[in-house]
């Protein structure tokens, strides 16, 4: 099972990438990942997304004006 959703109520991006059940939690910024006990990346939460994907695609784009001779 696959799926991203979108929260607005909260503005939370949130993609499960497997239906196994979730044992522990770590927290890096605006971004929160849920692993297996196995260690395996099960959902993934990005907070503030529009924010977060907003300043992600200007990097991206930055970097590519740069890079193009």
């Amino acid at each position: 099972m696959r799926k991203i959703r979108y929260s607005k109520d909260v503005d939370a991006l949130i993609v499960e990438l497997s239906d196994k059940p979730i044992d522990y939690a770590e927290e890096e910024g605006q971004v929160i990942v849920h692993f297996s006990r196995e260690g395996e990346p099960v959902l993934i939460e990005i907070l503030d997304a529009k924010e977060f994907i907003l300043g992600t695609i200007s990097i991206v784009m930055k970097e590519k004006e740069i890079a193009i001779p």
